[in-house]
């Protein structure tokens, strides 16, 4: 594959670009890029671009004189795609999400009139870029087309402005009556009228001649500058129309071409009169039917490399501007290439696709598996996509194309839904986006194992059998009729020599993610998406657990998102260490693999490595060799397997709530790490240079125990809320002296230098321990923005075990907010004293229809306690031999659409090994015997007991949890502002002072709307009472009333306040002197420099 093929088709497009008059001209070629300027550690660490230099040949032709000039010239700094296929800008991970978008091509389409019922048909040529053509059928019977969405004209205009004639069009068009009918209205003589009557349409109000009007029609779609259907367009068009080239190979002309135009008429005549095939010019025989929009043979991916080549093209269309109006304004003599091309449109436009599109995102880190699915994503969104507003069910709905191609289950839940998709497993996609999925090859009943891809077109010809269909050692279907499907997802039975293909696998039509789910098949719809989408949110905890019922996914899944390290080639480990392991390979090459140790993912969550395994280990090429977060022996664990009982617990498990056993705080079972970045600079002022010091005013020295000579905090102190971080001073203006100071300076000379306490404090509601620290600096030609000086990172990572309010789910879809954690000896407990982990609630089962998680339960206690058939039991037949039995602990595999039946369950159920007491708790039915831990009586049914994977997910309680006193408030309104992140009050909005007027509570309420709010002065002698300890104050005017005053004085009305008595009362403005003072004597700080948002106007 060529790396620049991209950027030669471009700047062959482009080239040349010629001046007006045609007598010089600038063309492009050979694109190289140089060596990358940094790895990509580097470029994380110091907020750089992963980039390599583009440098193009540029060639000036004077076609005067004919002398040519040929530069090298630099076309910007082009960002690359690491290996785990994300990009790296400005030090964040980004993925560029592929866009799911409507294909070039000719669309047929009908609909029925309102009025007389009858079906109409019309057809669009859409183009990659350029003007629609459509043509139509009215009610009346007459061929209509409308060239750039402008009015409808007979469409015997065009092929008269074509140069047909009257007789061409009666010989081509002879066997309709309707096109013979729109030849009779249409009173247009020869080509030449029919030329400028287009004109007229498309420019109105400009005077037409017959050269502008033949030039118009050329540039409009037989032009390269001006129409391009792109080669999947013209692939498109030729196999619809049975045109010749349908070969990718073949490809050459993307404008469209007479023949093209008249045969989209012909099919669209011949579509109305209801004929099912047509013979195409070459002979080809193709089938007349409409076509549907949401068929993904209609629908193709753009990938990143062409979202970046539109991107390019609209900067070098930018630059073509510039580089000919500075060939018409300078010297001829003194042009060379440099002097012409200005590359700053082509940077920002490449800046801009990666810093504000919204196909390039921000990597969604929380664990492996969500990292793997965003790169995997299809969106419908993003420029030339859809809008969430107008698109309809239609396209968001499943469509039968899907299958092998799009999950139907992974997509988001909201206003999304449908418009965000996943890819499957085995997908993949063609030269031209479309998506294939493969498929064995079915010839004369037996199956063979070739693979074949198929788009969704393809598949539609063939008839496809399910892959679980049976089939004995020589391949051939042992029923006697087979279910398949065909196309438009209809299903039937139909006998093995019809069969073309057979799918690969049963999870070929599920994403990574929904592959995931064991025991899917059991699942309602709803809820396997909520379960595909609630693994991407799981948080890696301290020590990863590979689930006892997994899916078979799981270490193709780890491998593939990145995330672990794999040896390169087969060799033996020669040394292992904490951060790093060497293998010496086969071929007497030493490799050393550098692990990651503690690193904050995008979302805050621990990206840790540790090897797994020992020195003088062989190892195989592709072998795991160190873990990634979320792993346990190169395999995704993303939970925990706990023991779950499924029964209500006096009615602390209500509504999905949870209730825990404390074993799991204790023994830091779903405890899980968290880094926050604290970043801070030192800039230069207006005043003064800030500087980063240990030197800060007013500060104690406890507050200053954990800082270096520097200033900076050091790693390993415990820190909480308030505590500073890094010091920092910033220079104060020179303010009046009172006397005593003017004294003291007279006495000791200079001042002090006057400078205020900017420093880096922990945020409120965090703490942690430091475990990292960056510092930059310009002294160590570190790059840093204009006017910064220094930055200093600090990294403090928290420890949090789980608690109430955390979020807790399975892969099912059953989710649930933890609402107790019970003492150990409060948990009921089996017969041989075990205690159940986690209580679930029996109501989230049965309405929510995820079966699954019972299954899940049951197979778990299974896989936990091993098992052991005894004799040859009928239900046991379809079990491999070496199933027959499994010690404890034994991790089992349920493919999706493939797994343990339900009679196979039971009867494993009945063949659980012992515990030591040789007791079988379990019965066959999979309910044990519980008893109350408060009481030691047991409950009055079976309980069902067993193991579930369970998934601490990223909706923490510590970063929700958030409380005010005093706080910032708004600039305009002078509330206080809302929300955590603002450090923000809980609005006590229009209804709920309707309950406290309900109650009569005026004084509480009074009280809400004053002095807790916006009457600022209120609010700061109330804060000097509580101080003093002495009685509240009355409370004063509040400003929001003050601005409503205002708001009417605006309007011209003369509003005055009186009081009972009828006297004017005065409205003070908030800024007097001994309002200032109080506050500055409290520690208030009164600036308003919050900025006000349009909220604050609601």
């Amino acid at each position: 594959m060529n790396p620049t093929g991209g950027l030669e088709e471009i700047l062959t497009e482009l080239s040349p670009i010629e001046d007006f008059s045609g007598s010089m001209s600038l063309s492009f070629s050979d694109p190289r890029f140089d060596e990358v300027k940094a790895p990509v550690d580097e470029c994380k660490d110091k907020d750089m671009t992963y980039a390599a230099p583009l440098f193009v040949t540029a060639e000036f032709i004077n076609n005067n004189t004919g002398e040519i000039k040929s530069q090298t010239v630099f076309m910007g700094d082009f960002p690359m795609m690491t290996d785990m296929g994300t990009f790296i800008i400005n030090g964040t991970e980004r993925v560029v999400v592929s866009q799911l978008v409507r294909s070039p091509g000719v669309y047929f389409d009908e609909s029925i009139d309102k009025s007389t019922e009858k079906t109409l048909h019309s057809v669009k040529v859409i183009p990659g870029r350029g003007a629609w053509l459509e043509f139509d059928v009215d009610k009346r019977d007459t061929v209509g087309v409308r060239i750039d969405r402008k009015r409808r004209q007979p469409v015997t205009v065009l092929l008269k402005a074509l140069g047909w004639t009257n007789e061409q069009i009666v010989e081509r068009f002879g066997f309709s009556e309707i096109m013979m009918g729109t030849l009779e209205k249409d009173n247009i003589a020869g080509p030449d009228e029919a030329l400028l009557d287009i004109y007229r349409k498309l420019r109105p109000g400009e005077p037409p001649t017959k050269e502008s009007a033949q030039a118009l029609l050329e540039n409009l779609f037989f032009k390269e500058k001006r129409y391009d259907l792109a080669r999947v367009g013209r692939y498109k068009v030729n196999k619809k129309l049975g045109l010749g080239g349908t070969n990718p190979a073949q490809v050459t002309t993307t404008t469209l071409t007479e023949e093209d135009v008249v045969a989209t008429i012909e099919y669209l005549v011949r579509l109305h009169e209801g004929q099912t095939t047509m013979t195409a010019p070459g002979g080809v025989e193709v089938p007349v039917d409409v076509d549907d929009i949401d068929h993904f043979g209609n629908r193709r991916l753009r990938t990143v490399g062409e979202l970046i080549q539109n991107q390019i093209r609209v900067g070098l269309s930018r630059m073509e501007r510039v580089v000919r109006e500075r060939m018409t304004t300078q010297d001829v003599e003194a042009i060379t290439p440099q002097t012409l091309i200005n590359i700053r449109p082509v940077v920002a436009a490449i800046k801009e696709f990666f810093g504000t599109s919204q196909l390039s995102q921000f990597m969604d880190q929380n664990n492996p598996l969500s990292g793997l699915t965003h790169k995997r994503r299809l969106s419908a969104l993003g420029p030339g996509g859809l809008t969430r507003d107008r698109a309809g069910l239609e396209v968001r709905d499943v469509h039968p194309s899907h299958y092998g191609r799009m999950c139907p289950i992974e997509t988001p839940e909201g206003p999304n839904i449908g418009l965000i998709g996943s890819l499957s497993v085995y997908a993949r996609v063609n030269p031209f986006g479309f998506i294939e999925t493969p498929y064995r090859k079915v010839s004369d009943g037996v199956v063979t194992d070739e693979i074949h891809y198929l788009t969704a077109d393809e598949e539609d010809r063939h008839v496809v059998a399910q892959a679980n269909s049976p089939v004995d050692a020589n391949g051939r279907f042992t029923e006697e009729k087979i279910l398949v499907r065909r196309k438009g997802g209809e299903v039937e039975f139909v006998s093995a020599t019809e069969v073309d293909y057979m799918d690969v696998s049963p999870r070929q039509m599920v994403s990574v993610a929904t592959a995931m789910i064991p025991f899917l098949e059991h699942d309602d719809a709803n809820r396997a998406l909520m379960g595909a989408n609630m693994q991407r949110q799981a948080v890696p905890l301290v020590r990863s657990e590979a689930p006892l019922v997994g899916t078979g996914m799981e270490l193709r899944a780890a491998i593939d998102a990145g995330d672990v390290v794999v040896a390169e080639k087969a060799g033996v480990i020669e040394e292992v260490s904490a951060d790093y392991v060497t293998v010496m390979a086969d071929d007497g090459t030493r490799q050393s693999y550098r692990l990651r140790k503690f690193a904050r993912s995008n979302h805050g969550t621990c990206a840790n490595q540790k090897p797994i395994v020992d020195e003088g280990q062989r190892v195989e090429a592709g072998q795991v060799i160190a873990d990634g977060p979320c792993t346990e022996n190169g395999e995704m664990a993303l939970g925990k397997n706990l023991l779950v009982a499924v029964m209500p617990w006096e009615g602390h498990n209500y509504e999905d709530a949870i209730i825990l056993s404390n074993r799991l705080v204790e023994e830091d079972v779903l405890t899980s790490i968290h880094i926050e970045e604290h970043e801070i600079d030192a800039r230069d002022t207006k005043l003064g240079a800030e500087e980063i010091t240990r030197d800060i005013p007013n500060v104690s020295d406890e507050v200053l125990a954990d800082l270096d000579e520097r200033g900076i905090v050091r790693i390993g102190a415990e820190v909480r809320d308030g505590d500073i971080l890094v010091g920092k001073v910033t220079p104060k203006g020179e303010t009046e002296l009172t006397p005593e100071e003017r004294l003291l300076r007279a006495i000791f000379g200079e001042k002090a230098r006057e400078v205020r306490d900017t420093s880096l404090k922990v945020p409120h509601g965090e703490s942690g321990k430091v475990i990292g620290i960056r510092v930059f600096s310009r002294d160590d030609d570190d790059d840093l923005p204009a006017g910064v000086n220094e930055l200093v990172r600090v990294y403090v990572a928290q420890k949090r075990k789980i608690s109430d309010g955390d979020k807790l789910a399975g892969r099912h879809g059953n989710k649930g907010v933890i609402g107790k954690i019970l003492p150990v000896e409060d948990m009921p407990f089996l017969p041989d004293g075990t205690p159940v982990d986690i209580i679930l609630n029996t109501h989230g089962v049965p309405r929510r229809m995820n079966i699954g998680q019972i299954l899940e339960t049951h197979l778990g206690w299974i896989a936990k306690t091993g098992w052991n058939i005894e004799g040859e039991p009928e239900w046991a037949a379809n079990l491999p031999a070496d199933l027959t039995s499994a010690p404890a602990d034994t991790r089992t595999a349920t493919p999706v659409f493939d797994g343990a039946r339900e009679e196979e369950l039971t009867g494993l159920l009945s063949s659980t090994l012992p515990n030591r007491d040789g007791e079988v708790m379990v019965d066959g039915d999979g309910k044990a015997r519980l008893f109350d831990g408060r009481s030691g009586e047991p409950f009055p049914y079976p309980v069902t007991v067993g193991y579930m994977y369970i998934l601490k997910l990223h909706h923490l309680v510590d970063d929700k949890i958030h409380a005010r006193s005093t706080g910032p408030y708004s600039m305009i309104t002078q509330q206080p502002l809302g929300g955590k992140a603002q450090f923000g009050g809980q609005r006590f909005g229009e209804m709920e002072c309707w309950a406290m007027q309900a109650y009569g509570a005026a004084y509480t309420l009074q009280e809400l709307l004053t002095i807790k709010s916006d009457d600022t002065v209120g609010r700061v002698k109330v804060y000097e009472a509580i101080v003093k300890g002495e009685n509240i104050p009355e409370p004063g005017i509040p400003e929001s009333f003050k601005v409503l005053l205002k708001e009417l004085q605006s309007l011209c009305l003369n509003v005055e306040v009186l009081s009972k008595d009828g006297a004017a009362i005065e409205m003070r403005d908030g800024d007097d002197e001994d309002l200032e003072r109080a506050a500055a004597n409290l520690g208030i700080n009164l600036s308003r420099n919050e900025s006000a948002s349009i909220e604050d106007f609601a």
